[in-house]
């Protein structure tokens, strides 16, 4: 089991959040099945950046990204070297620390 450790987020997870997952799951996924409602508005199919993460620990772990969550992540709010969309991103054997941007671009949000 790979541990995530998941950084306080003001509105999602105010006190942070520290799980165990099995590799081959999304960190998305993780995040959801885990209490942590991360948006993801294109329902996890690479094609927003609502569920843009920073990986502040075991980024390297992560296969690496394609040229298409590459071209979105260009857009993402708050772009860093080490972010991904954790839609995309799977969990290997090496622990995770996430940190969930403070804002995400979401052009169908409706609340």
């Amino acid at each position: 089991m790979t541990q995530i450790i998941v950084l306080p987020h003001e509105e999602l997870c105010p006190d942070g959040a520290v799980f165990n997952v099995a590799p081959g799951m999304s960190i998305c996924d993780a995040l959801l099945q885990n209490g942590v409602e991360i948006e993801h508005a294109c329902e996890k199919s690479c094609a927003c950046t609502t569920c843009h993460v920073i990986l502040r620990e075991g980024f390297n772990s992560l296969a690496p990204s394609d040229e298409v969550e590459d071209d979105l992540l260009d857009k993402a709010w708050g772009l860093e070297p080490n972010s991904r969309l954790s839609c995309q991103a799977r969990v290997s054997n090496a622990d995770l620390v996430v940190e969930i941007p403070k804002y995400t671009i979401n052009m169908a949000r409706e609340h």
